[in-house]
């Protein structure tokens, strides 16, 4: 019944799922030994098979257009593409994958600017996170994260990743990037995945994330710092929605102007989110949805909740949350899940403004608190 409703949304958004890239063909060696052009020359840098990590590892910045083709990276190493040459180049080809290892990742990590990271098309990052996934998290068996980028003036495109063990994408320290048409797909970990948040994204200024397609078990987007913050034309499905935060317990707690437009919801946990710890401190201002549609929500469909990590607890004002805005957000709930509740602490919560919310089944809370003039539960 699932995967038919699923299937029904997805046809109904008419929403293009398939990654695209640019076909080219690259250069490769002729021989065993897979040796690279020079830094003057025209063609890529081919790195593929189980031979290419250690070749890459000795060369990834010295070359400008690297593909990797169909790699096979040891066991718990981390594909290293840090501190690549400004104006590089990275194409994935083929099935990239990873040696199964109890570690803490990242199974890919790369920074650098003016960097260029796309897939080709049919290309595949596959994580085999059904070897980890235990129903624990980030407890029980170590998983290793991801995908980490430091980027700055960089684009990530045409990505497509399969079972990641946890965590998926961390953006930290970056700054304008845009990332367009990635999709994550960890449907097959249903049940027994946790954490798996699509985005993560801290202390980062101006980035984009445009046609993401997001199948996962945790945050679709989860934005715990930073500015000039933009997540368009996504499809969210089977996680905890697009979130702000947790806020609070960071070196870095402040989160300004943050735009998640014309986004669907699907099959999750919770719609739209805004979470702040308990007992500590912290900024939110000028966050914004807009244009959004929540489809068979079963907890929240609107959530914003001051005492995170403390349900017993009265949340607290340590961090302030203004200008909060919602605009054509609609939507049907679940069962017993409730449409909207807020928990704000005594004056942290002020200048809201909502329009156009409908949010229809499940229940009314009756127990929402510190809600700011002109809101309601």
């Amino acid at each position: 019944m699932k995967n038919a409703v699923l299937l029904t949304s997805l046809l109904s958004l008419g929403h293009d799922v398939v990654a695209f890239g640019r076909t080219r063909t690259p250069w490769r060696s002729t021989n065993d030994t897979q040796t690279w052009p020079s830094l003057n020359d025209t063609q890529p840098c081919t790195f593929t098979g189980s031979t290419g990590y250690s070749l890459l590892k000795a060369s990834n910045r010295s070359c400008t257009d690297i593909v990797l083709s169909d790699l096979s990276v040891p066991a718990g190493v981390t594909l290293d593409l840090r501190n690549l040459r400004n104006g590089a180049s990275v194409t994935f080809q083929g099935e990239t994958s990873w040696g199964y290892s109890e570690w803490a990742g990242p199974l890919v990590s790369i920074s650098g600017t003016n960097i260029t990271v796309k897939g080709a098309p049919g290309s595949l990052l596959n994580g085999s996170g059904d070897l980890y996934w235990d129903g624990e998290g980030q407890g029980g068996k170590t998983k290793p994260k991801f995908f980490q980028a430091r980027l700055i003036d960089s684009t990530i495109s045409d990505i497509s990743i399969l079972n990641a063990p946890v965590h998926v994408f961390s953006i930290n320290n970056s700054r304008n990037l845009k990332i367009a048409n990635v999709i994550i797909d960890n449907l097959a970990g249903d049940g027994l995945a946790k954490n798996t948040d699509g985005f993560d994204i801290s202390q980062s200024s101006n980035i984009e994330i445009e046609g993401a397609t997001v199948m996962n078990q945790d945050d679709c987007v989860a934005i715990n710092s930073g500015s000039n913050i933009v997540f368009r034309d996504g499809i969210c499905i089977g996680g905890h929605g697009l979130s702000v935060g947790s806020i609070g317990g960071r070196s870095d707690n402040t989160v300004d102007n943050v735009l998640f437009d014309n986004s669907v919801i699907i099959n999750s946990q919770n719609g739209i989110r805004i979470k702040t710890k308990h007992s500590t401190n912290g900024t939110v201002s000028n966050v914004a949805y807009r244009n959004i549609g929540l489809s068979y929500i079963t907890d929240y469909g609107i959530v914003v909740d001051q005492s995170y990590g403390a349900k017993t607890l009265a949340p607290t004002n340590g961090v302030s949350i203004t200008n909060f805005t919602l605009e054509n957000v609609s939507g049907t709930m679940m069962g017993d899940g409730l449409a909207i509740f807020v928990r704000c602490g005594e004056g942290s919560c002020a200048d809201w403004t909502w329009a156009g919310v409908n949010v229809v089944g499940g229940q009314r809370s009756t127990e929402c608190t510190g809600l700011p003039a002109g809101i309601e539960c």
